[in-house]
């Protein structure tokens, strides 16, 4: 027979503990939190090996008494709440009283703290949640927490996290959001002994987002106030036709708290809906203020989700202001940076504009609706690329002169013609064929990168002048970790600097106007752990597949032989059926469809 009993206060910080400290990174925004609480205007943050072996955080904040210090270290020990209904007027990042006794728990916790109206501080030692010593210390006003050997109390937490660059780079995304959060509080951070960031006190978000992104992010972004019925919009938006692949740099706040709010992601992705192509994902660093009352913040214990009262207010609100912005900047927007690269000898293709009619959206034509290359290869220029076969040549140029080499279908399809652009129409011993033909070219140009990724023969070009990149230090962490995974596909990338990067060489695939969107592309993809190196055969799949769905153009016209030849080539695949994304490549109307269609028996 089980024996019920009310477990220890060490075991059940240890438990809270798993909830709300995941990583080093969750302390860190546990301390940081109570220091900002504190009223302190200058935060220093200091860890060593991604955190595991030692965090320190340090403020000049109102400081604790050594009475109240001892009382912050118990369970739901706090000066932020009294009752219920104070969460309806929350002014703080923490209220729940569990950060500091979960962090002693699982670790050697040293908290040093001193008021301003005392002349001595109070030092307090505690490891695994035994306390060691209490006794006075010499500080200057404010708390001093230093944090040693994470997590060696329970060992098992410390096989699940990653790389100690993969660590810190979650440490330095989780102070870069809070030094966001107060752009009136100054914030330097050091990694093993190295300044990495000291930003101080600024008047404005956009210095804050200047120092800590760099002045590339910012250059991309409009300026966003809005205020109504309660409901006050700020930040930065990206400009229309700025995206990224991944929803990493769409950053909200709610009442100056970092969050992850459904809500305010999708009423953003829906304001850029006809600004950026479908499946890409806006950039934005936007403050959202409402009543207390009108947000739970309650909902988990990290504190990073939250649900509003009136969803459907929050939604329509957010979508009309960034609307109202994104339509301010004017209605032309320019096109840019193909992914693949023009042929050798052949002009690159211009620019162009799309001007949105009142009723017509930004984007109306195909994502990479680019003017049509017809200049056939030089033969001295064909010879120098001998490397790749001839038959990517012609997927590359989109054109004809190499396309009509390859051998004619011999199917018994007769080619119609084609319906709105993307589209061709055959003619088939047992009815009428409707073929896609983007999903066609991406199907080809999947296999044939596909083949180039097994066998390692990636033919790349250098740069005359590098591409520089500026990447946050999550997706920097994910970069240098895949820096040789890059080099082996023809993408050679150089460190430039803390989290700047020079691209130097491509494959001759990729355009150099757009290797900085594809790189991007590729890193989120890595992100979100679909670019395993683990598994190499799982990964140039995901890389060819990125760069089929991203790369390829469609000629404006498809005369009789091409279209033949593309269906040659099509069958000549090992999946021809689908595109590498699951889409159907074509689909056959047979002959009895039509006549019952049309009621003919």
């Amino acid at each position: 027979m089980s024996i019920i009993r009310i477990l220890s206060d060490r075991v059940a910080n240890q438990i809270a503990a798993g909830e709300v400290i995941e990583r080093p990174a969750a302390v860190i925004k546990e301390l940081v939190e109570n220091a900002l609480d504190a009223g302190a205007t200058k935060v220093e943050i200091e860890f060593r090996h991604g955190g595991c072996s030692y965090l320190r955080v340090e403020d000049n904040g109102c400081g604790m008494t050594k009475d109240e210090a001892l009382l912050a270290l118990e369970r739901h020990a706090t000066s932020k709440i009294v009752e219920t209904a104070d969460l309806d007027r929350l002014a703080f990042f923490g209220f729940r009283g569990e950060a500091l006794p979960s962090i002693a728990s699982i670790s050697r916790f040293e908290l040093k703290t001193r008021p301003a109206s005392r002349t001595a501080g109070t030092e307090i030692l505690i490891s695994g949640s035994k306390l060691l010593h209490v006794c006075e210390c010499g500080l200057a006003p404010g708390t001093r927490i230093v944090v040693r050997h994470l997590f060696h109390v329970v060992p098992a937490r410390q096989k699940f996290l990653k790389t100690d660059s993969t660590e810190a780079a979650y440490i330095v995304q989780t102070v870069r959001l809070y030094a966001l959060a107060c752009p009136h509080a100054a914030f330097t951070l050091i990694e093993d002994g190295r300044m990495l960031f000291k930003s101080p006190a600024c008047s404005t978000l956009v210095e804050r987002v200047g120092e800590i992104f760099g002045r590339q992010f910012v250059e991309k972004m409009l300026d966003l106030h809005a205020e109504e019925n309660g409901l006050r919009l700020s930040g930065l938006v990206g400009k229309p036709g700025v995206n990224r692949a991944a929803r990493h740099e769409m950053i909200t706040f709610v009442n100056q708290r970092p969050v992850d709010s459904r809500t305010l992601s999708y009423a953003l992705i829906e304001s850029y809906a006809t600004s950026i192509p479908k499946g890409r994902y806006p950039i934005a660093v936007l403050f959202f203020q409402l009543d207390s009352a009108a947000v739970d913040v309650n909902v988990h214990p990290a504190k990073r989700e939250v649900r509003f009262r009136n969803e459907r207010q929050v939604r329509e609100f957010v979508i009309k202001k960034v609307l109202q912005k994104l339509r301010a900047t004017g209605p032309t927007m320019s096109v840019t940076s193909p992914l693949l690269n023009p042929l050798p000898g052949a002009s690159a293709p211009l620019p162009f504009s799309l001007q949105a009619a009142p009723d017509v959206p930004l984007l109306s034509l195909p994502n990479w609706a680019l003017p049509r290359i017809s200049v056939p290869w030089p033969q001295a220029v064909a010879s120098s690329f001998s490397a790749l076969p001839t038959e990517e040549f012609s997927l590359i140029a989109g054109g004809s002169d190499v396309l009509g080499d390859f051998p004619l279908s011999d199917n018994g399809w007769r080619f119609l013609g084609t319906v709105h652009g993307g589209y061709a129409i055959f003619e088939s011993p047992g009815g009428v064929v409707v073929l896609d033909r983007r999903a066609v070219h991406e199907r080809i140009w999947f296999e044939q990168l596909q083949k180039q990724f097994t066998k390692r023969e990636v033919a790349s070009q250098r740069l005359l002048s590098p591409v520089l990149v500026e990447l946050d230090s999550i997706t920097s962490a994910v970069l240098l970790e895949r820096l040789k995974f890059l080099a082996a596909h023809g993408i050679e990338v150089g460190e430039f600097g803390r989290n700047s990067f020079r691209i130097e060489a491509v494959p001759l695939w990729l355009d150099q106007d757009a290797v900085e969107v594809f790189l991007r592309d590729v890193l989120a993809l890595a992100r979100d752990g679909r670019l395993d190196e683990k598994n190499l055969h799982l990964a140039d799949d995901e890389l060819a597949r990125l760069a089929a769905q991203k790369g390829v153009r469609l000629p404006a016209t498809l005369n009789e032989a091409e279209a033949l030849s593309l269906v040659a080539r099509l069958f000549a695949c090992q999946q021809p059926h689908v595109s590498p994304g699951g889409r159907p490549t074509y689909f056959e109307l047979e002959q009895s469809d039509l006549s019952r269609r049309f009621q003919r028996a």
